[in-house]
């Protein structure tokens, strides 16, 4: 760990472009080369194009007890960690919610807390289902705002990044070129392209890109089914429950299910890394934001399967405290990641438009 991460990423960066070895493996990679100096903003770029595979680690000569002492993914783990931290809006509470898990704890705890005590005070004298423990106005009273304001932050951090790294006007070509990079998660296919390093070493394994894709299309499954829960309240007239043949509830359940069968995989590939070849400040909560996701995944399962039980008004609770506890954390933990990335791969996107243009290089 380095009080400086950018000046020790910088020197570390500075080898890596005078060895080449790696030349090739990833975005990262492709973006050291494109450049002779680096600025404070040129390694936050490569910081979050580095997927953290670490094949470049386990390829490389010049790792301890060599002199220079490479260590890119961890490096590029701590600028990512600052990085989290002061593209967050206030960044003070990204402080505490990064590098402390029990703070990620307690806010789940103060969800389920607040959640409890509004359904207590506020109870509803009708509905049907989950309308009879909560109406649909308190919970969008009680939503909207811990909606809202992440949102605020995020799109406030990510506004400051597209800057520091001189972001340019987008076109569609490069949105379409991060997507699919984004999708695919290329980058964790490692630099042999049979996968990365992540919790097998030396030995190659996708297992980290499946469950990232699990993870990923599992939380895009179900803001989709919220979306369409909420087409269907306000322009159709449709109120919740809805039957089990239906789009929110079948985005919904698979979605559920990718994501609570992605966050174990996940932990358990987590539990196997090399602890050493990432920022270990950033760990613990890191992991705890992981079973959190999991947690409000499995939740909403359970309210799936026992919604017409006589325990639907406990598991509703604690699903709305777990889904509170999230939003509060997704600005100020490493849930802000899958934008950063987003825009690091646009703008690489841009760079390698610029390159094959001459634009970069005359």
């Amino acid at each position: 760990m380095c009080d400086n991460p950018y000046a020790e990423a910088q020197r570390q960066i500075q080898i890596c472009n005078s060895c080449r070895y790696c030349e090739g493996y990833c975005s990262a990679f492709s973006s050291i080369t494109q450049n002779l100096a680096f600025a404070d903003g040129d390694i936050t770029q490569i910081s979050h194009l580095c997927h953290n595979c670490r094949s470049c680690y386990y390829a490389c000569q010049y790792v301890d007890p060599h002199e220079f002492a490479i260590n890119l993914p961890q490096a590029l783990d701590e600028v990512r960690g600052k990085n989290y931290e002061a593209y967050a809006w206030p960044s003070s509470l990204a402080v505490y919610f990064h590098r402390r898990s029990e703070f990620v704890v307690s806010s789940i705890l103060l969800g389920i807390v607040v959640v409890a005590l509004v359904s207590w005070l506020l109870t509803p004298t009708a509905g049907v289902g989950f309308y009879s423990v909560m109406s649909h106005a308190t919970m969008l009273a009680l939503f909207l705002p811990v909606f809202i304001i992440p949102c605020l932050s995020l799109t406030i951090g990510v506004r400051a990044y597209w800057c520091d790294v001189g972001g340019e006007r987008v076109a569609l070509r490069h949105v379409w070129a991060a997507v699919k990079h984004m999708v695919s998660l290329r980058n964790l296919r490692g630099g042999h392209g049979d996968g990365c390093n992540f919790e097998r070493r030396e030995r190659f394994t996708m297992r980290r890109r499946y469950a990232h894709q699990a993870i990923f299309f599992g939380f895009l499954l179900c803001f989709a089914a919220t979306a369409s829960g909420t087409v269907l309240h306000y322009v159709f007239d449709r109120a919740a429950p809805y039957p089990l043949i239906s789009v929110p509830k079948l985005f919904g359940i698979t979605g559920g299910v990718l994501l609570v069968f992605g966050c174990a995989w996940m932990l358990k590939l987590k539990a196997f890394a090399a602890k050493e070849l990432s920022d270990p400040r950033h760990l613990g909560a890191d992991n705890a934001v992981i079973w959190l996701l999991g947690l409000t995944s499995l939740s909403g399962l359970a309210l799936y399967a026992l919604g017409n039980t006589t325990i639907m008004p406990v598991l509703l609770i604690v699903h709305l405290g777990l889904v509170m506890g999230f939003f509060v954390i997704t600005a100020y933990s490493k849930m802000s990641h899958g934008l950063l990335r987003g825009a690091a791969l646009l703008r690489d996107a841009q760079c390698r438009d610029s390159d094959r243009n001459g634009a970069r290089f005359p």
